[in-house]
């Protein structure tokens, strides 16, 4: 059914959510077990699931976790009332911030005190967005689309920022900052762009691939916002594209006449999983496995203070 397979790259796991993930695996090894994690650490099935057989235990409420335990805040960020609550209730704290979204926190806190207002771009409900939102009591306003900035009703429009959520659709948030500029032409925009590098790097491999092949396959979460935004991107660029969680997702019609499959996998799927995917597409028919030139990414966060191992 298929002949040749072509893998983005990069995809996969960023420099984030290795160290979110790292922070975990060190703390269960430091600490032992149990360490709670607060949500999701990544927005993947079989992350999470690995670390619960190591002995993470995923929590929504603080009340859950017991009084002296460990506890993790995920990759996404936690708003300040979340933080409060976790210092009051005496854990013992890592956090797992990605550093990219912790920059937008920081851009806030520094503006938030010269007067400023806020534009949020990004998906209501989404974690991040309630962690970034969360770090302000008032004077943050989100946008979902370029309808909603119409909408917005700032208390004044002398000071006012925009900031994103860092898993968006490029062009996608491009549109909405044009909007908002359109409305508020003295809005103040981040000095490099809130959306990060690992998101913009798929997107772009995806955009490269498309063209190449009949078919896309997004190896990702349903909740994994940057793992959508590839499959809907191949989608607008008018190759067929489907995400699954795993190889047991994958359906032979998908490949009825298709000679090249496209393969990306989000920032938060493991490689097991692309090779799994890989395998799968072997016994469909594919005889060879080729990967697209692109982006080699060397970022590395480093751990917080005091998950040293001995």
């Amino acid at each position: 059914m298929t002949s040749e397979v072509l893998l983005a790259e990069p995809r996969g796991f960023c420099a984030g959510v290795d160290r979110a993930i790292d922070i975990v695996e060190h703390a269960l090894a430091k600490f032992g077990r149990p360490i709670y994690v607060r949500h999701e650490i990544v927005h993947n099935t079989y992350v999470v699931n690995d670390l619960i057989a190591k002995g993470a235990i995923f929590i929504e409420e603080l009340a859950d976790v017991p009084p002296g335990a460990t506890l993790i805040f995920s990759a996404h960020g936690v708003s300040r009332a979340i933080q409060e609550e976790a210092e009051q209730r005496g854990f013992r704290i890592f956090d797992a911030t990605c550093p990219l979204v912790s920059k937008v926190h920081v851009e806030l806190a520094k503006l938030h005190k010269e007067g400023y207002e806020f534009i949020m771009i990004g998906h209501k409900g989404h974690p991040e967005v309630e962690g970034t939102m969360g770090q302000l009591d008032s004077g943050i306003h989100l946008v979902e689309d370029v309808a909603d900035v119409a909408k917005v009703q700032p208390a004044q429009t002398e000071l006012l920022a925009v900031v994103t959520q860092t898993t968006l659709s490029v062009d996608d948030a491009a549109e909405i900052v044009a909007a908002v500029r359109a409305r508020f032409p003295q809005v103040r925009e981040p000095k490099q762009q809130d959306i990060c590098y690992a998101t913009q790097n798929r997107q772009d491999a995806v955009k490269l691939m498309s063209p190449l092949v009949d078919v896309v396959v997004v190896v990702g979460s349903p909740t994994s916002s940057n793992s959508n935004r590839l499959r809907e991107l191949a989608d607008r660029l008018g190759t067929p594209a489907y995400m699954v969680d795993s190889a047991a997702d994958l359906q032979e019609s998908w490949f009825d006449g298709v000679q090249k499959v496209g393969l990306t996998a989000g920032a938060s799927a493991p490689d097991v999983l692309v090779q799994e995917v890989i395998a799968r597409l072997r016994t469909l028919g594919a005889v060879s496995v080729r990967t697209l030139d692109g982006i080699q990414e060397t970022i590395k966060f480093p751990l917080p203070k005091g998950l040293k191992l001995d």
